[in-house]
């Protein structure tokens, strides 16, 4: 069960899911469960991730992606110390989530399963 504001999952960005998969699978024993043609979850990686593979909506470097109770304040919380908030909260499936950068301009996301 995920943790109010732990690291929770690592999105990676992608190209062709086919090769990507396929070598993680043959040098470190990695599983995938396809969500759709674009996406591709990890199994059996030491922790939840995925590749995104739809250049829309990936992001540029790997995103770390915190858990939330609540949603709406942590985003409060993280405007309220003045990060930029890069995709405000949208849907998708299985929960919410938005995107910030730190002070270091490294993006970041918050998601919650919990409805708003």
């Amino acid at each position: 069960m995920p943790t109010h504001h732990k690291i929770d999952y690592i999105e990676f960005p992608a190209g062709d899911l086919s090769p990507l998969k396929d070598f993680y699978s043959k040098v470190f024993g990695w599983n995938f469960i396809d969500y759709g043609p674009q996406y591709a979850a990890l199994a059996d990686a030491g922790i939840d991730g995925g590749f995104e593979s739809d250049t829309a909506e990936a992001s540029a470097k790997p995103l770390v992606i915190l858990y939330s109770d609540d949603l709406e304040a942590s985003l409060a919380a993280v405007e309220g110390q003045g990060a930029p908030i890069v995709k405000p909260i949208f849907a998708f499936p299985g929960g919410r989530r938005f995107h910030f950068r730190d002070p270091s301009g490294n993006e970041l996301a918050v998601w919650s399963d919990k409805q708003g």
